[in-house]
């Protein structure tokens, strides 16, 4: 019995040690997080970033970047198209890739000139690159703001839809932070 509680004591003090040790090299795990100053998670998106007030993108934050993260991408879609009730696709609604990692935040209605240098955008479908609000036919629809860390930089994809974009980031996601908000004309 006198052994076990000896090599019980041991693991605990392994443990102890290497847990003090990846603390004090930085090591610390934050979970990524996205929030918006805008609307709350699962919260209503204001009127005026949609198509029935301007059109304005949200403002966006985020925290919480794993260490190796060498690019951010922010994917915006609807996945209650045309109905809530019915939805027979998920509409997108803003692609940006190669967001730099020292980046805290965009600001709300952010316009193309003013993104970060390097980032680029995919198109949305409406077939055209840049944010388009929510602006659902019929009832209630979510809309999912998807932050991802990626631990490569992408190269050039020539404005990607979603699908070309998910694709060339397969395999790279370090971590992913989701934040939704909901609108109804």
């Amino acid at each position: 019995m006198n052994s076990i509680r000896q090599l019980s004591f041991i693991r605990l003090a392994f443990i102890i040690f290497f847990s003090t040790a990846a603390l004090a090299e930085g090591e610390q795990h934050m979970s990524l997080s996205l929030q918006s100053a805008d609307f709350a998670d699962q919260g209503e998106i204001p009127k005026e970033l949609t198509c029935d007030g301007n059109d304005s993108s949200p403002a966006l934050s985020w925290s919480g970047l794993p260490h190796q993260t060498k690019s951010l991408v922010l994917i915006v879609d609807d996945p209650d198209a045309p109905d809530p009730a019915k939805p027979k696709m998920t509409w997108v609604h803003w692609l940006l890739y190669n967001i730099p990692p020292t980046l805290k935040e965009l600001p709300r209605a952010v316009a193309e000139k003013d993104l970060p240098q390097g980032t680029q955008q995919g198109k949305n479908d409406w077939k055209r690159t840049g944010y388009g609000g929510p602006c659902p036919p019929v009832g209630r629809h979510r809309y999912f703001h998807k932050l991802y860390a990626l631990d490569i930089e992408l190269p050039d994809l020539h404005q990607p839809n979603k699908a070309q974009l998910e694709k060339a980031m397969t395999g790279h996601v370090l971590e992913q932070a989701e934040l939704m908000g909901t609108y109804q004309h």
